[in-house]
């Protein structure tokens, strides 16, 4: 057995065939079958040449046929530069590939919609912009992933201006969807309104900022948001035009200082970073907080310390309750945004996922049980409907 090991950012990941991680990836974890049997000539005459051919000069006279007679109107693009897998950080799109087959896995498998990985060798904004929107035609939404900070925001943006089907960057929306989700039903479970928390983020990053608009949007009382350097706050030197905005709408108390100064008095602490949080500043939040401390593989705050302060307690890991697992979004936003003929996903539809992924276990709340676990066959069928009400409401639908 021949055992190399790979660099990982820092760290160096033994690779070992006979591995049961290996090998349930060897050979890739996805295939392309057919609809049609192509057992005899009449069969192949159907699906492709000549029958192919009336098929083809129908949707050139009018596109709107290929949404009927191809699988664009409900196939995913699943895009990626490779600039920041997981928490592995810049491994480049041939290493991303593993993460954007699961992604495209976890479609089928919750949702029923099929998708394609792609994976760009290119980290500039204009090219990958420019690459999505020439291979747009062939697909029915495109879902972003692992594309690091700041430069995701402006990719998103310009892609969902250019384009008429729903481009969703889940790494910002979906944790922002599921995190939401989970912060209603822990309130819900401890009596409280989220008007009557404050907030703690821990990462400006894709997620962060994402977490934060959603919430403000949600109604939160307020919320104070952290980066390397510490908290946001209006006039604070260096900012990029990202922080600058979300200095602008955050931190309506004017603090400053360090993260962890921040968290004396705090209700919820919100974790999307790898920084770790001292217990003694966990102690300094106010009583019944809720600590959602989603690093992975390591959280922010370990079990152990959170379980002493929280009411709540939520990561982004298995095998602990309360996963915040963007799965238990994705599939169901881009189901219901299909099934309404949606040409975006609007912000009102996010809020509108959110209410109903937190709706799914209403009846079955505990501190330990506020979002449904992943295999709940309730979440994306509750999501998808939401997501297409919604869409049918802010006047976006089709179908």
């Amino acid at each position: 057995m021949s055992c190399l090991a790979i660099e990982c950012g820092a760290t160096a990941v033994p690779f070992d065939p006979s591995s049961p991680v290996f090998r349930a990836h060897e050979g890739g974890k996805l295939v392309v079958n057919s609809t049609i049997a192509l057992t005899d000539r009449e069969a192949l005459s159907l699906a492709y040449t000549p029958g192919v051919a009336e098929v083809c000069t129908a949707i050139a006279g009018d596109e709107s046929l290929a949404r009927d007679y191809t699988w664009r109107s409900r196939l995913v693009a699943v895009v990626s530069d490779g600039t920041a897998v997981l928490g592995l950080g810049n491994l480049g799109p041939a290493a991303s590939l593993p993460v954007m087959e699961g992604k495209s896995a976890l479609f089928r498998e919750f949702a029923g919609l099929n998708s394609v990985p792609i994976v760009l060798a290119t980290t500039d904004v204009d090219q990958i912009v420019a690459t999505i929107v020439n291979i747009a035609p062939s697909f029915g939404g495109i879902n972003l992933e692992d594309i690091s900070a700041p430069r995701c925001f402006e990719i998103e943006e310009r892609l969902r201006k250019l384009l008429p089907i729903p481009v969703f960057h889940d790494d910002q929306h979906g944790t922002a969807i599921v995190t939401l989700a989970a912060l209603r039903n822990a309130a819900r479970v401890t009596g409280r309104e989220l008007s009557q928390l404050r907030v703690v983020v821990s990462g400006a990053g894709a997620a962060g900022v994402a977490c934060t608009k959603i919430l403000l949007a949600a109604g939160i009382g307020d919320i104070a948001v952290a980066d390397s350097k510490g908290i946001l706050y209006k006039g604070r030197d260096g900012l990029n035009a990202t922080k600058q905005e979300l200095a602008e709408i955050t931190n309506f108390s004017g603090l400053t200082g360090t993260l962890e100064e921040a968290l004396a008095g705090a209700d919820v602490f919100l974790g999307v970073s790898a920084g770790r949080v001292s217990e003694e500043a966990v102690a300094t939040m106010a009583p019944g907080a809720f600590i959602f401390a989603l690093a992975n593989p390591e959280p922010e705050v370990a079990p152990e310390i959170a379980l002493r302060y929280a009411a709540v307690y939520a990561t982004g890991r298995s095998d602990y309750p309360n996963q915040i697992n963007n799965v238990l979004a994705f599939p169901g936003i881009f189901a219901g945004a299909f099934d309404a003929g949606a040409g975006a996903i609007t912000e009102n539809m996010k809020l509108a996922a959110a209410s109903a992924l937190a709706d799914v276990v209403e009846h079955e709340l505990a501190p330990d049980r506020i979002v449904p676990t992943p295999f709940d066959p309730r979440v994306a069928p509750a999501v998808a409907a939401a997501v297409a009400e919604q869409a049918r409401h802010d006047g976006i639908a089709t179908l």
